[in-house]
């Protein structure tokens, strides 16, 4: 880091007293023009104690700026200083960072520092709202002297890197990690069991089973009930395809819908890798734009968080037709299409319907879209005049529209999943579970 001094500055106190000053040398010169050096004795006398104060806040020894190397998007995180004077006393210390606005909102951050065994230390909350790298690349410091007239204060360039990574909070909850937990010791498969397509096993009747699994012949070989027992095939592929476009692209609660569904994929992949079925991820805009290969072990989860992070932001329509044909083409057997998406318009919904409709016909389709909470208000705000009423009519439209959408990919044999942003990972991996025990994907 290359520092520069800038030179003392007044505080707000110093020109406070100064504006305080000018008008009582005015009555001073006024009442006695004989003595009106006293007003520039008194400004000299002001400036002098400005400057005696900033050197009594003490000469710079060290300054380290920490900033992290690796955030998550939407995770609270912080960056900081710490400082070391060499002598001084000062009563004040501040410090800014010029960061990406991805980073901070405006691009600078400005936090306070306290005295702490013989060092300043600050530091400041952020929280990023899109992935990719954000530099952090000036530098600001300035303390304040013991009377708080004079400051000291430098500036310099810093060469910081922040990599902004897909959010994987829903893979450490303690709720999934207690899920993985009982599926290692077998309790998941013990539950799944006969629900699947892969025979497993004869076991003894038992009430509350399904009685189309009954096996007639073993039974009456044995003159007691005997039901057949299916294992939930595993090496099933699962694919998350990504619409990057215009849509996707808009925040919810702060951060893009298309990042939200990053964390759900991720979060539902995270579970897919660790029952033994292989993941893929795919993500498309205008033209296709990133296609993993598939992922079997759950130590390469890693390639897949790497993959996603490197989806771009698209400011433009997504075509659905080159897409998912271009992804049909690749895949070889039948699998678990997850597509995230949103719509603004019914002809471009009818594309995106028409290019569903052909994956369903080899593969199962589950559409992932989250529900629109502004156009719930607008809807369902009190019409108390005319604007409130006109513009609870367009939502309503709106939300009519969406659900025309939705039920014309449900009639394909699509699963729709249309929820809040907080609630699409576990629908998702409720899905997927479902889907899974159905057997419907070998």
């Amino acid at each position: 880091m290359s520092l520069r001094f800038a030179p003392i500055v007044p505080t707000a106190r110093a020109a406070a007293l100064l504006a305080l000053a000018a008008p009582a040398a005015l009555v001073i010169g006024a009442m006695r023009p004989d003595a009106w050096l006293i007003a520039p004795v008194a400004g000299i006398a002001v400036f002098a104690l400005i400057l005696i104060d900033a050197l009594l806040a003490g000469r710079l020894e060290d300054l380290r700026v920490l900033v992290p190397g690796d955030v998550e998007v939407g995770a609270q995180h912080v960056m900081g200083a710490q400082v070391r004077l060499a002598g001084g006393r000062p009563s004040a210390m501040q410090a800014a960072l010029a960061c990406d606005p991805r980073l901070v909102p405006g691009g600078r951050m400005l936090f306070d520092l306290s005295a702490q065994d013989r060092e300043w230390r600050g530091e400041g909350p952020f929280s990023a709202s899109r992935r990719g790298t954000g530099p952090v690349s000036r530098a600001w410091l300035r303390w304040t002297g013991p009377l708080g007239l004079g400051a000291r204060q430098l500036q310099g360039d810093l060469d910081e890197q922040v990599r902004v990574w897909p959010n994987l909070a829903a893979t450490r909850s303690p709720a999934l990690q207690a899920f993985l937990k009982d599926a290692q010791f077998g309790l998941i498969a013990r539950r799944i069991r006969g629900e699947g397509t892969q025979f497993e096993s004869l076991a003894e009747y038992q009430p509350g089973m399904d009685r189309r699994r009954i096996d007639w012949k073993a039974s009456a070989r044995h003159a007691h009930l005997f039901a057949k027992e299916y294992e939930t095939e595993r090496n099933n592929q699962i694919v998350f395809a990504f619409d990057c476009g215009r849509a996707m692209c808009e925040p919810v609660e702060g951060m893009p819908r298309m990042d939200r569904a990053v964390s759900a994929a991720l979060a539902t992949a995270y579970v897919a890798l660790k029952g033994g079925d292989r993941v893929s991820l795919f993500g498309f805009a205008a033209r296709p734009e990133i296609s993993t290969p598939f992922v079997a072990a759950s130590g390469e989860f890693h390639r897949l968080q790497r993959a996603a992070a490197e989806l771009e932001y698209r400011a433009e329509e997504p075509n659905f037709t080159l897409a998912l044909a271009t992804l049909a083409g690749r895949l070889q057997r039948r699998s678990l299409i997850v597509v995230f998406s949103d719509f603004t318009d019914l002809t471009s919904a009818d594309l995106m319907i028409e290019s569903i409709g052909r994956l369903v016909k080899r593969h199962v389709v589950l559409f992932v879209t989250m529900a629109d909470n502004e156009l719930e208000t607008l809807s369902a705000a009190a019409p108390d005049d005319l604007d409130v009423l006109s513009e609870a009519v367009s939502a309503d439209l709106l939300l009519r529209q969406r659900a025309l959408v939705t039920g014309r990919l449900r009639q394909l044999g699509v699963d729709v999943i249309e929820a809040p942003f907080d609630k699409i990972g576990t629908r998702l991996l409720d899905a997927y579970l479902a889907i899974k025990r159905s057997g419907a994907i070998g």
